[in-house]
């Protein structure tokens, strides 16, 4: 399955929930994922730069990597299944690989600490409707307003009607 290379294209706090989104590096899809306030937070914070005297978890977990010699290699996207999205984190360590099941939003939080890549299976950009990268500033204030009142639901219910629908021919 291909992996589409992304990076992180919006954090914004919408009601009780924060929604991050992915943009296709080499292509114009995006990719709305919702996360927790908490994890919003986490993923906020590294990208600010900002410490605390005491590692918070995604800082404590990168410590631990580092002080077993290991890397985090990609943080993959792998699936969405049932509006829930799936991730994995690939890690190396002492000549051993390995892959682990995580949430989206533990994996982007790793990676933007991490700086490392961020990437979303093909199959997961094709079972979403379609959002495409904004082009002008009116498009970009556009979709913003879009993200404010946009909850997972409405997400969701443009995907359970694309899976209503019939495949077209050739597809």
């Amino acid at each position: 399955m291909a992996a589409i290379s992304t990076r992180l294209y919006s954090l914004s706090q919408v009601g009780g929930q924060c929604v991050m989104v992915l943009e296709e590096i080499d292509g114009p899809r995006l990719l709305p994922i919702w996360i927790g306030l908490y994890e919003g937070g986490a993923i906020g914070m590294a990208l600010s730069g900002q410490t605390f005297p005491r590692p918070l978890t995604h800082d404590l977990f990168m410590v631990v990597v580092r002080q077993i010699g290991g890397q985090i290699k990609n943080i993959v996207i792998t699936e969405l299944k049932d509006s829930t999205f799936y991730a994995e984190i690939a890690l190396s360590s002492g000549g051993r690989d390995v892959v682990v099941d995580a949430r989206p939003s533990d994996s982007v939080a790793l990676a933007v600490r991490a700086n490392c890549p961020i990437l979303v299976n093909e199959e997961v950009f094709k079972s979403c409707p379609e959002l495409l990268k904004p082009i002008t500033e009116d498009e970009v204030n556009d979709f913003k307003k879009k993200l404010d009142t946009m909850t997972p639901e409405d997400f969701f219910k443009d995907l359970k009607q694309k899976e209503d629908r019939p495949p077209e021919e050739g597809k």
